[in-house]
């Protein structure tokens, strides 16, 4: 900024950040400020939606660019919480100068934050290292603090509840409660608080502007939790009291932005014996998911047992999850490998065996620190070995042995797994079981891994991520397609949760064009799939799937035939169906067309219809669908040989054959071939006089009329050209398409 006084004009210097955070504090103690964070609380953290359904431009509003973020909610609340809260009313233009004043100086924080990293941008300024800016730990700490929320506020209920399942014991001796009786608890505070957010906002129109306060709605007693949930008012108590700050408490230590806030680890506020306040129902959630850990730390006589419980859960629920796409009989759990002279030489967590493709996911228990939060580029990157390189480094070496027969694999009861280990794909996964915030973004700046043809890309992501994945595709088929792609993507896509790419996915079909070297998606994005998850788990009055890959075409011939293969066990099922569900809707739209064109043709004169496509760059991978009445035997021989065909004459990497049943326009048969390309004097001959195949381009419309073909008319009683070793007459003479 320029002095004004000054006849030099001279620049001030910006205040430095633990300034800003101090004169933030002070606001935050004023006297009536908790009307203004009841107020945030209101306006960003609460969806309004009208007529009875919620809908994705509702949801969108969480999305607004002026709306404050949770963490930084959060530190108001902290900040506050290290005064005296005084609940008294103000006058209502002082809670607007707090709300105004609290805004700028969280947006003056942001600026600082953000200064570090735009200098190191800077050509000009010595940087004294070779270090990329986006690794350093100023742009860590920035995507930290701001990053996407990558867990539903119901998951961290739903999945408590799993997590802590193994210790409900101890909390029963000493919490004095179940871990069920916290989440019924738990669930009948949003309750309430829903109920009482909905009569304020109609009780507001009979009130002065100087008596308009959303505090209220943020207040609740034990009794009304009690008969909310029906559970009795002592356990109630015991409940809530959990969750509320120590006496012992020590609030001076959050003393800076990225110091530990004693309010998100206790985030209820005792106003009176049997009288709270909760700001914000996500933190306590995300507290009843975490506090407790700290609890048995305490406890010298269960840590270990709580240490051993926390492990198992990521890896139960991570197969429980696997299991639901994939079935129990393809999910195996703590698989030991053995070398030739019966040395352990590994462990997979969770092992995922379908067709010839394999998961291997290591899970791991792993916080994140406070010193990584403060963007200590050591802490951080010690903070990421321990969490995400180890367990990738061990889900590599498991691929190696996997893929090698001379490696024994016996499942936890000590029974050996006798599988086909000649996998074409394995996926190697690392899941971390609590909220690592910038996962994603981390795991892109600072995981070390290799790629070969066989062994992919790791797919980095927590617990949170897993449970959305396998309930928005549960198929084998939509569930490696999507794995397949996004490792693709590994280094072109960058997000700041995965959720964000799953919604782009469900509703465009991920696809990034090579000719693009990076492809940034807003968190935006994910407002569909927000809404999806909300109906699905919370019965938000929405809609249950995103329009889009999942819906378009399912009540279409294409969507029928992905259908009829999505639970194959077959390498050829999954590779045909990861070309269907990597076309476009405009190829997709054309399929349509032509089987509708072969099958009216069919159903005219009772004959033999075809159409092929090339598809990919050049036509490289193939599609030959064909529509007849003949006998399976027949019907599949005449295929496979015009397979062999197609891909031999356009030199291709892959082709797909598939039948279509005319009367009902379903899957008869499907089938592919891949394998390299050998020079054959018989395909020779058999291709000389082809028609080359149509191939897919966009703009480019399909030609469904009658084909001739060019050179010298073949002869009735001649071997027909398609090399099927039948005479023409009885083969391809009457074929029209």
């Amino acid at each position: 900024m320029v002095n004004e006084n000054s006849g030099r004009g001279n620049i001030e210097k910006p205040r430095t950040e633990q300034e800003i955070f101090e004169e933030l504090e002070e606001l935050c103690k004023s006297p009536g400020f908790a009307h203004a964070l009841a107020y945030f609380c209101f306006r960003d953290n609460t969806i309004m939606y009208a007529d009875g359904e919620l809908k994705t431009d509702d949801v969108l509003q969480q999305f607004s660019m002026s709306r404050l973020i949770r963490t930084e909610i959060s530190t108001l609340i902290g900040l506050a919480r290290k005064g005296e809260l005084d609940l008294t009313l103000p006058q209502a233009d002082v809670v607007q100068t707090h709300i105004d004043r609290a805004e700028a100086l969280l947006q003056e924080i942001h600026n600082s934050m953000m200064l570090p990293l735009i200098e190191s941008f800077n050509p000009q300024n010595p940087k004294g290292d070779d270090q990329e800016p986006l690794t350093a730990g100023a742009a860590l700490r920035e995507a930290i603090f701001y990053g996407g929320e990558g867990a539903y506020q119901f998951q961290y209920r739903d999945l408590a509840l799993d997590k802590y399942s193994l210790d409900d014991d101890w909390f029963k001796e000493n919490r004095g409660y179940s871990v069920s009786d916290a989440v019924t608890v738990v669930a009948a505070i949003s309750q309430v608080q829903n109920e009482k957010v909905n009569s304020l906002m109609a009780s507001m129109a009979e009130k002065s502007p100087d008596e308009w306060t959303f505090l209220p709605a943020f207040e609740f007693s034990t009794a009304e939790i009690a008969s909310a949930s029906n559970v009795d008012e002592s356990v109630v108590h015991s409940v809530i009291e959990s969750f509320v700050a120590p006496n012992d408490a020590d609030m001076e230590q959050f003393g800076a932005l990225d110091d530990f806030n004693p309010t998100n680890a206790y985030p209820i506020v005792r106003v009176d014996e049997n009288e709270y306040l909760l700001f914000q129902h996500y933190s306590l959630l995300e507290a009843f998911y975490e506090t407790p850990f700290f609890w048995f730390i305490d406890d010298s006589a269960y840590v270990d047992t709580a240490m051993a419980n926390r492990g198992a859960f990521a890896e139960r629920f991570s197969e429980q999850r696997l299991q639901l796409v994939f079935g129990k009989e393809r999910v195996y759990k703590n698989v030991e490998i053995y070398d030739s002279k019966n040395n352990s030489v590994g462990e997979i967590d969770v092992l995922v065996v379908f067709a010839n493709r394999a998961i291997i996911l290591q899970a791991k228990s792993k916080r994140l620190t406070i010193a990584a939060r403060k963007g200590n580029d050591n802490s951080l990157r010690d903070d990421f070995k321990s969490a995400i390189q180890d367990a990738y480094d061990q889900s590599a070496s498991c691929a190696e042995y996997l893929l090698d027969s001379a490696y024994r694999l016996e499942d936890h009861d000590g029974n050996q797994i006798d599988i086909d280990r000649d996998f074409k794909e394995v996926y190697p996964f690392c899941v971390v079981s609590d909220h690592y915030p910038a996962l994603s973004f981390q795991a892109r700046q600072f995981l070390k891994f290799e790629e070969s043809d066989r062994i992919k890309s790791p797919f980095v992501i927590d617990v949170f991520l897993l449970d959305v994945l396998t309930e928005m595709l549960q198929s084998p088929l939509y569930f490696l397609s999507y794995i397949n792609r996004r490792v693709q993507y590994t280094e072109s896509i960058m997000v700041s949760h995965e959720l964000t790419c799953l919604s782009y996915h469900l509703k465009q079909n991920l696809w990034v064009d090579p000719e693009i070297s990076l492809m940034h998606l807003g968190d935006d994005i994910c407002a569909d799939l927000d809404l999806a998850m909300l109906t699905r788990r919370d019965n938000a009055p929405g809609t249950p799937t995103p329009d889009g890959i999942l819906t378009k075409y399912a009540d279409t011939t294409f969507g029928k035939i992905v259908q009829e293969i999505e639970h194959i066990e077959h390498p050829g099922s999954i590779d045909l169906g990861f070309l269907l569900l990597e076309m476009s809707g405009e190829t997709i739209e054309r399929i349509n067309d032509g089987i509708a064109v072969i099958v009216d043709s069919h159903l005219k004169d009772g004959g033999h219809h075809d159409f092929s496509i090339g598809v990919g760059e050049k036509g490289r991978v193939g599609l030959t669908i064909h529509c007849n009445s003949d006998d399976v035997v027949t019907a599949t021989e005449r295929l496979d040989r015009h397979c062999q065909v197609r891909k031999y004459d356009q030199k291709a990497e892959a082709w797909f054959g598939v039948i279509i049943e005319p009367k009902t326009s379903g899957l008869k048969f499907a089938m592919g071939l891949q394998f390299p390309w050998e020079q054959s004097d018989d395909l020779d001959k058999a291709t000389q006089d082809l028609k080359k195949p149509q191939i897919l381009r966009p703009g480019k419309p399909m030609n469904f009329r009658t084909l001739e073909r060019t050179g010298r008319k073949i002869g009735r009683n001649e071997k027909c050209p398609c090399g099927s070793g039948k005479k023409y007459k009885k083969c391809c003479l009457h074929k029209s398409h």
